[in-house]
Parts: C-alpha cells; sequence; structure tokens
C-alpha cells in the first residue's frame, strides 16, 4: 500500500528522491525491516496474549515414554504462526505491488495454509480435543492448493514468452526442462495434465515436510530463514532480464515482485526466533509450519526453482525421509519377523539425535548449518549450466 502511495505521490508530484522506491531491492530491504519489528513487537504482546488465555503446548500420552522427553515444554504457548503470518503479511501488503499477481499467489498460498493449520492448532489446544483437524481434511487443504497453484501458472498468470510448464535445472545447456515433452507425440500441448499433477505433490510435500521438522526450539524458523534467502537470490535473478540471461536461466517478467515477498518472509522468521529460539517461550504450531511450507513451496514453484527445493530444503527432506524409513522398515519387520524393528533411535530424524544423547540447541545449530551450506551450493549450481 505504501509502495503504491509514494508510487502515485512520484507519478504527480515528481518530489526528489522517492524514485528509489521503484527498486525492489530497497523495497525487499523495508519489507524485511518492517516484518522483523512486526515479529518482535507484536510477538511479545502475542505471547502475553497466549498464556493469558491458558493456549499451551500439550505432551501427547506416552511422548515421554521413548527415548526423548519433551514433558518440560508443557504449557508452552503454541499458534505463535500468527506472529510469523502477521509479519509477513504486513511486510508485503506495505511494501509490495499489489497489482502484481505473483505477490498475491504466494501470499494467498501462505495464508491458505495457515488458515487449515490454525483451525489444528485450535482444536487440539483450544478445543482440547489432541487429534485436531482430520488428517484427510488436511490433506484436502494442502491438494487442493497445489492444483490451484498449478492452475493458476498454467492458465491465469501472465504469459512471460516461455512454455507455462518449463521448469530451471542444473546441468542442463537450455536452463531447464520442459513437462511437455509429450506434444510431440500427440500433436497438441498436454504438459499441463503431466505438470498439474507434480506441483500439487511438491506442494503437499513441502508442505508435510516443514510441518514433521517442526519439533524443536528454533529449527524450523531457523531453517526456514536460510533456505528462503537462497529462493530470494534466485529470484532476484529470474526476475531480472540482464542477470537472468547472464546466468543462462529464464527470465520471468513481473517475478521480481517476489523478493519483497521472500525478504519479509525470511524476516518474519529471524523475528519470530527471538521468542522461539531455545528455551522457546512460544511454539509456532501447524500454523506456522504449514504456512512456512506453503510459503517456501509456492516461492519456488513460481520462479520455476520447485526442483532445487531437494538442495535448498535438504533437512526438510531429510526428516521426511527418515519418518517415511522409519514406518516402512517398521511394519516390515513385523510382518516378516513378528517384532518391529527400527532403523532410528525416534523419528524425525532431529529426534534421533536427541535419543543418542545430542543437546537440542546443538542439533537445531546444526541443521542451520547444513541449510545455510546447502543454500549457497543451489546458488553455485543455479550458475552451472
Amino acid at each position: 500500500m505504501l509502495y503504491l502511495l509514494f508510487e502515485w505521490i512520484e507519478r504527480t508530484f515528481a518530489p526528489p528522491g522517492f524514485q528509489v522506491f521503484q527498486f525492489s531491492t530497497v523495497r525487499a530491504g523495508l519489507a524485511a525491516g518492517t516484518a522483523l519489528l512486526v515479529a518482535l513487537f507484536a510477538g511479545k504482546k502475542m505471547i502475553r496474549a497466549l498464556r493469558t488465555r491458558q493456549i499451551g503446548e500439550t505432551i501427547r500420552e506416552g511422548e515421554d515414554a521413548g527415548a526423548v522427553s519433551h514433558a518440560h515444554k508443557a504449557g508452552t504457548p503454541t499458534m505463535g504462526g500468527v506472529i510469523l503470518l502477521l509479519a509477513l503479511a504486513v511486510g508485503v501488503l506495505l511494501w509490495g505491488d499489489l497489482t502484481n499477481a505473483y505477490v498475491w499467489v504466494a501470499l494467498g498460498a501462505t495464508l491458505w495454509m495457515g488458515a487449515f493449520g490454525f483451525a489444528d492448532d485450535y482444536i487440539k489446544v483450544v478445543k482440547k480435543n489432541k487429534e485436531g483437524i482430520a488428517p484427510k481434511v488436511k490433506l484436502a487443504g494442502q491438494l487442493s492448493l497445489g492444483v490451484l497453484v498449478a492452475l493458476l501458472i498454467v492458465f491465469v498468470l501472465p504469459d512471460d514468452g516461455h512454455s507455462d510448464t518449463f521448469t530451471s535445472l542444473p546441468f542442463v545447456p537450455d536452463g531447464g526442462i520442459d513437462y511437455d515433452f509429450l506434444s510431440p507425440l500427440v500433436g497438441t500441448e498436454v504438459g499441463w495434465i503431466i505438470y498439474i499433477p507434480v506441483i500439487t505433490f511438491i506442494l503437499t510435500g513441502v508442505s508435510n515436510a516443514v510441518n514433521l521438522t517442526d519439533g524443536l526450539d528454533g529449527l524450523t524458523a531457523g531453517t526456514a530463514a536460510f533456505a528462503t534467502l537462497a529462493l530470494i537470490g534466485m529470484t532476484y535473478i529470474t526476475g531480472n532480464a540482464n542477470l537472468s540471461a547472464f546466468v543462462n536461466d529464464i527470465y520471468l517478467p513481473g517475478t521480481g515482485e517476489l523478493v519483497i515477498f521472500g525478504a519479509a518472509l525470511s524476516a518474519a522468521c529471524f523475528g519470530f526466533l527471538w521468542y522461539n529460539g531455545h528455551p522457546a517461550q512460544v511454539f509456532m504450531g501447524d500454523t506456522g509450519s504449514l504456512a512456512l511450507g506453503a510459503a517456501i513451496g509456492t516461492l519456488a514453484i513460481l520462479i520455476k526453482k520447485e526442483l532445487y527445493l531437494p538442495v535448498v530444503g535438504a533437512i526438510f527432506f531429510a526428516e521426511t525421509l527418515s519418518v517415511i524409513i522409519q514406518t516402512v522398515w517398521f511394519k516390515y519387520t513385523r510382518k516378516r519377523y513378528g517384532e518391529g524393528r527400527r532403523v532410528f533411535r525416534m523419528a524425525p530424524l532431529h529426534h534421533h539425535y536427541e535419543a543418542l544423547g545430542v543437546h537440542e540447541s546443538k542439533i537445531v545449530i546444526r541443521f542451520w548449518i547444513v541449510t545455510a551450506l546447502l543454500s549457497i551450493l543451489a546458488m553455485f549450481l543455479f550458475r552451472i549450466r
């Protein structure tokens, strides 16, 4: 809103200095600063309100009986993801170009999954129903979001001169691949038939992966913040004609405005860490974790970098893979030997290291470092053709 106001002032009265707001880098810095301040100041008041209403974390029955006990975290205020969403929304709405369709898709996708997460947290901590919303309802929200985002990209978002089903990929001479590889055989464009299920699968997977990672103080917020920094760099290059040509990557006019969204998202995560770092004063809950997954996944998809997510978000995928391996192996050995066996002490992966005796803070910091290094690697791969 402020950007549109300043643009009108500059266009109407041409005062000196207002031209600076045309640059996305300037507004990205302002959006980041705004999101950070909102998270810091609104977070304190929101935590106090959550405590007053006794909206605290509960420990599932039997959770303490395993190798790791989190009983000491019972009662810590949860649903803190509202802080993240508020900080992100204020930063984007104030400094983003609200006439840009990409901004609304990214923000809408984040708030969509945030709403499902909020409903889940509300049922658990307010209604005291530990089951939350039905898994089918949560999955329906993720699948519907994936389908909607894919449809918007293919049929609604502005034509950028490239195939809607094209995506970037390292080590490829022409900069990427097209999902529409069957069109020469059938004589018409059918890439969307493949693209929509792929995008839906990716967005659902990322949302669930981030949700599974949310188990230690500061783990999800910090990892998401570092992963988003890499996506901000990719977004800036993708939305800049000269830089995208220099690295031989696809140029998508209009996506440069997503730098503001990414900057606000990363700053909101860092601001939330002020209260979520060990020992946590507040947990983000599903309100934050599902929304963060949707935000990161949608941002990568909109700039055609979804195939970089296994590198940028390697921690999220490792956490998910550990759960899949643990579940499959346990069921297989129980069926074959009559007794379920485990690959990890506990799953997801961060609990495995906890069970080995590694301190929570050390696990979190090491996961942050791994994410930061892999984000640098992703930017390096981004340049290789």
